[in-house]
């Protein structure tokens, strides 16, 4: 027994000769030992995944197939090219722009060993936690990615990039990492490489590139998506704060003097955004709404899109698109007319059709162009709505804050007192009052909040003072198409898209589902609102034979808004009933019972359509007024959208 006892354990634990807790508590040569254990397994795990991983082949980005999309009724609409992507050898590209992009991107750069331990900290816990997972990587670190892996955003394709940098940094000089770095990064503007985004920025070589040049196209490698000036006012802003701080940091890191530092004081503007001739037309304005609407359901960007490979499905229908272009062009060349008329420079058309029965946009006008014009008027959000949002305000008022049914006539009559009691015959007499006064008793809240329900963007509403009822809000065309048809839908409203399906390379691309219809009206409200519109589609385009051989319920802009733009909404109503009076809200022509909605109104193929019109000269912020454009007679130009709406309706 005695030896038994004096025998020593391999283990010390628990520990002999101790009590109580402190025969439980390791000691500090235990403790050095089981770290020692942790170190010795992790760097002999290290060790082995070093070997195991080698560096594959480099990707063939200028190899890359191009996109396609394709027309609703399956033919090809237009192929996106390849990959634009030239490499140029180091002592093509500026001392100076290299020095911007280290000084942007990895100051050590020529000192690390390429790999930096914090970032890919950092990087592991965000995804593990679900953020984002973008910064802290090294300039090799991003060439390895770029050249060697793929975009995916996972803990093994990040440990393979952190190995695999290692092996690069240890196998390759610094000037051949920065050289593919440089080659191989996304600016934006479809450019994969510092000599293509040289032209597509300035028109110029990288060789031709001076130090404040070099500095935004560093900038851009944050993310073109957020630092490129020409997308947004917003993006100018971040650019040129950018711009500013990488030449800051190259006085501070010693790459440049203050004296250099003071001559670069204007920031360089890079040139206009372009397209190629192959998105020339309506093409690139569709192309345009169909990535929109691809970023949102999938998660890609822009950056992922240029790489190509991916074969897209629109909604978009050929013949609509077409018609949709012909009868603009047809309006603006018999109406519009620079050299006889100064007020009708910088007239500017969007339109936009969605169908009502499951959101699909079906047609776009985004401008003359996508070449030359290069915003998407279809899509823009700086044109005030006017009258054409009072049918919001309209609903607003008959819908039950409960959601129930519309009142009855004694109830309306209570309504009455309250301020309701001439909406639908301000709305016929393009009277703004009523809606004034309907915000005030309402609450401008619940009227946004019935919008935004309806299809309109939060983001696009007016600050809520009192004239938000008269339509200060700047919604798209696409937008407040989709918003109208929940009025022929009967209350029923489904979000507008613009991509069916999406592959790539052979395998699809998740994300993209069946929009589902919600009851945001109800169904009478919607009704009662519909026949108001028919009233005002009768006065802006006559009676039902006058378009498409049927009744039409629209929101249109006045000439007494006084405002900037000029709007038509029109819904066509096939088989519906003819309505002999409008009913009032709470008025003498009638209470607010729930009607049935009318067989066959809305909820179709017929798709609802909007056409706005504004005056904008290209770089200055503000619209120009309308008084005087298209002639006399023209109401402000507000008579020239329906115009517009009745040749679409017309040629089909």
């Amino acid at each position: 027994m005695k030896g038994t006892k004096g025998r020593r354990r391999f283990i010390d634990y628990p520990r002999q000769g101790r009590e109580g807790p402190r025969r439980w508590l390791p000691s500090w040569r235990q403790w050095l030992s089981a770290v020692a254990l942790c170190v010795g397994g992790l760097a002999g795990l290290f060790a082995v995944v070093y070997a195991q991983v080698g560096i594959p082949g480099e990707n063939a980005l200028a190899g890359q197939e191009a996109s396609v999309y394709y027309w609703a009724d399956g033919s090809q609409m237009v192929s996106v090219g390849a990959v634009n992507r030239q490499n140029v050898t180091l002592d093509k590209v500026p001392d100076s722009v290299e020095n911007s992009v280290i000084a942007a991107e990895n100051a050590t750069f020529y000192s690390d060993a390429g790999v930096s331990l914090q970032g890919i900290g950092r990087a592991l816990v965000n995804m593990v936690s679900g953020e984002e997972t973008q910064g802290g990587s090294t300039i090799t670190q991003q060439y390895v990615k770029n050249t060697y892996l793929s975009q995916d955003q996972t803990v093994t394709r990040k440990v393979k990039e952190f190995i695999i940098s290692l092996k690069v940094s240890n196998q390759k000089s610094k000037q051949e990492i920065l050289r593919g770095y440089l080659n191989t990064s996304w600016f934006g503007r479809g450019s994969y490489g510092i000599q293509a985004a040289s032209h597509a920025y300035y028109g110029i070589d990288a060789k031709d590139l001076d130090p404040s040049q070099g500095a935004v196209l560093a900038a851009l490698l944050k993310g073109s998506e957020q630092y490129d000036p020409g997308l947004s006012a917003a993006n100018h802003r971040r650019a040129v704060a950018r711009w500013k701080w990488i030449l800051d940091r190259q006085v501070a890191t010693g790459k440049m003097s203050q004296e250099e530092r003071a001559k670069y004081r204007t920031f360089p503007e890079p040139r206009g955004l372009s397209k190629p001739t192959s998105q020339a037309g309506q093409t690139g304005y569709l192309v345009d709404v169909a990535n929109k609407f691809i970023k949102a359901d999938t998660g890609l960007t822009d950056k992922e899109l240029a790489r190509g490979g991916y074969r897209i499905h629109t909604t978009f229908d050929k013949q609509r698109t077409h018609r949709l272009e012909k009868a603009v062009k047809d309006v603006r060349r018999d109406t519009i007319d620079p050299k006889k008329r100064a007020a009708d420079n910088y007239v500017e058309f969007g339109a936009a059709s969605v169908r009502p029965k499951d959101g699909a946009v079906v047609a776009v006008y985004g401008g003359a162009d996508a070449t030359r014009h290069f915003s998407n008027n279809a899509d823009t959000t700086a044109v005030p709505a006017g009258s054409a949002f009072k049918p919001f305000v309209l609903a607003a008022a008959l819908q039950r804050p409960d959601g129930a049914a519309p009142d009855t006539a004694e109830a309306a009559a209570a309504r009455r007192k309250a301020g309701f009691g001439n909406l639908s015959e301000g709305l016929l007499k393009a009277q703004n009052a009523p809606f004034v006064q309907a915000g005030q008793q309402l609450g401008l809240e619940r009227i946004r909040d019935l919008a935004v329900e309806a299809g309109l963007r939060e983001e696009s509403m007016a600050r809520l003072e009192q004239t938000f009822p008269l339509g200060t809000s700047a919604p798209s065309a696409i937008r407040m198409a989709s918003a109208y048809t929940t009025f022929v839908n009967g209350g029923l409203h489904t979000d507008p898209y613009a991509v069916t399906s999406m592959t790539h390379d052979g395998k699809k691309v998740p994300g993209f589902h069946r929009r589902e219809p919600v009851q945001v009206l109800d169904a009478g409200v919607a009704q009662q609102v519909s026949n108001v519109l028919e009233g005002v589609g009768r006065r802006s385009v006559g009676q039902p034979d006058a378009a498409s051989g049927q009744a039409v319920a629209a929101g249109r802009t006045e000439p007494g808004d006084r405002m900037k733009s000029a709007w038509f909404i029109g819904s066509p109503r096939g088989g519906g009933p003819e309505f002999g009076s409008v009913p009032t809200v709470g008025g003498e022509k009638g209470s607010l019972v729930r009607p049935e909605p009318a067989p066959g109104a809305g909820g179709g193929d017929e798709p609802t359509t909007a056409v706005t019109m504004f005056r904008n000269k290209p770089g200055a912020p503000d619209l120009l007024p309308l008084q005087g454009v298209g002639g006399s007679g023209t109401g402000l130009g507000t008579a020239l959208p329906p115009k517009v709406w009745n040749a679409y309706q017309q040629s089909s």
